[in-house]
């Protein structure tokens, strides 16, 4: 939990202190790489990582991850300028991909399957805790210390977590396999940069350059020919970073699929709900942030209580009614009234939280036993990793779409010369002598509408989760029995899924 802790405050500690790292090093152009930058050193990692794990062990993996991550950390309070911080950030990013995925994969090594939501619902209360206690701790550091504190806090709660894993943590033994382990570098390389193209195109496109502009294309183009390369290197490799298997066994690729969909709709809450706090409600920022915290509270409830309703009526069903309540949810956002009452959006955001515990924690529980421990960490760093390019498509894409609305409800504004932009729109509505009333009004309204659109279209993703459920999903995922859940006991798991393998059901409690 203290290693998972280190890239869960991350994101929410450093927002609150751009301003003072901005007048401090500069860089306002670039300052978003900060965050950027760090998200796709992690995604792009999240597959090498796993592999990683399942041939060496989770143990070493994490010790690596926690210590690049405070290399970073301590670089990142050294940096002279935006470009060296920036840099520094990508190192911290490379750590916290590590992070992210082996924490997640050690839960299942060491906990049966019964006991699995409890922990799951533990490691979900340190986002939970960091997504409330981040922002405070980031401006109370920026605001009264200095903004490098906020990458020194990280020393010494890395510096337990390292202790805590050294000391405590004691992987079964492993048999010496045959051969030496063999490492597909040639396919890390490949995925490392597929990765990065594809994430930078997404993230700059529409904000940096146009997406119909020279910059956008050449990315995407050449993001496409070195995907195709690395299928080419992945299909040739002996143990390639990303394994067929994992998408043609069923009941994983249809989980990939569904959490894609879902870093795809979390974009509307995550994103655009402070956004509308503050610009549409009027609320200040610690208020928008305690509108989207409430869902933060629920999820960790609903995950715990979540194995009372999958025992009974399996993975797949108790995903489906957590998704189904999410698309209803969704769907409710655009009918609150105008400008209307904070505890609105908050208790969609409530009933959101609860649904998704529902729906996720299921499949990433479902998911995990399904395979043994040679194949949970390439498993589980699969799901992380289309949950996280979800989440960067949903950026890209509902950005594109906001934007879009607001500028054509803004053509027939009271007034000339509104900026287009949602971003540039919203820092416009700080200053209070900016618009006359009947236009602040109207771009209200049309920020309203802009978001409005974009919780639609995370209904739309929604309903994409669920149609990933209800085609590929197995009805039962085949689940191994602890006794062969065993650190190289899960050799044949690809002919026993054809075969229909004794000994496996989906509720082996």
């Amino acid at each position: 939990m203290l290693g998972m802790a280190l890239a869960a405050i991350d994101g929410t500690i450093v927002s609150t202190a751009v301003p003072q790292i901005v007048g401090d090093l500069g860089g306002l152009t670039v300052f978003s790489w900060l965050f950027s930058g760090y998200l796709l050193a992690v995604t792009v990692t999240l597959p090498l990582y796993g592999k990683l794990s399942d041939t060496f062990g989770r143990k070493p993996v994490l010790v690596a991850g926690i210590i690049l991550f405070l290399v970073g950390s301590v670089l990142c309070a050294a940096a002279w300028n935006m470009a060296a911080l920036i840099a520094f950030r990508i190192v911290q990013g490379l750590g916290g991909g590590a992070l992210q995925g082996t924490v997640q994969t050690i839960a299942a090594d060491l906990y049966p399957l019964k006991e699995r939501p409890r922990i799951q619902a533990k490691l979900s209360t340190v986002w939970a805790t960091s997504a409330v206690a981040g922002p405070v701790v980031g401006g109370l550091l920026a605001g009264y210390a200095d903004w490098r504190w906020i990458f020194l806090i990280n020393l010494p709660v890395g510096a337990v977590a390292l202790w805590l894993v050294v000391r405590h943590l004691h992987e079964p033994s492993r048999p010496r396999p045959a051969t030496r382990p063999r490492v597909d570098w040639a396919g890390a390389l490949a995925v490392f940069a597929t990765g990065s193209l594809l994430l930078t195109a997404l993230v700059q496109g529409g904000v940096a350059w146009p997406w119909l502009s020279a910059p956008s294309l050449g990315l995407f183009g050449a993001s496409a020919v070195l995907a195709a390369l690395t299928v080419v290197i992945e299909r040739r490799a002996a143990e390639p970073i990303i394994p067929g298997w994992v998408w043609r066994r069923r009941t994983i690729a249809s989980v990939n699929l569904a959490l894609g969909a879902m870093g795809l709709l979390m974009v509307a809450p995550t994103v655009f709900l402070p956004t509308y706090a503050q610009s549409v409600l009027g609320l200040g920022p610690i208020a928008a942030g305690f509108v989207l915290s409430v869902m933060t509270l629920s999820w960790p409830v609903s995950a715990a209580l979540s194995d009372r309703v999958y025992n009974r009526i399996g993975f797949r069903r108790t995903a489906m009614i957590g998704m189904s309540a999410a698309l209803l949810i969704l769907l409710a956002f655009p009918l609150l009234p105008y400008p209307g009452e904070p505890w609105h959006p908050a208790l969609l955001m409530l009933l959101l939280g609860a649904a998704l515990g529902l729906f996720q924690l299921p499949l990433i529980v479902g998911v995990q036993s399904t395979v043994g421990w040679a194949e949970r960490g390439t498993t589980t760093a699969s799901v992380l990793f289309c949950r996280q390019v979800g989440q960067s498509v949903g950026a890209a894409l509902f950005g594109a779409v906001a934007n879009g609305v607001l500028a054509a409800r803004l053509l027939d504004a009271p007034v000339d010369g509104l900026p287009g932009d949602l971003d540039a729109v919203t820092r416009a509505l700080e200053d209070p002598g900016a618009f006359s009333a009947a236009a602040t009004d109207h771009v209200r309204r049309a920020v309203d509408a802009a978001v409005d659109y974009v919780y639609v279209g995370a209904a739309g993703a929604a309903a994409l989760a669920l149609l990933a459920l209800i085609t590929l999903a197995p009805r039962r995922f085949p689940v191994i029995t602890e006794a062969t859940d065993a650190p190289g006991a899960a050799g044949a798991l690809g002919a026993a899924e054809t075969t229909g393998a004794a000994g496996r059901s989906e509720t082996n409690s």
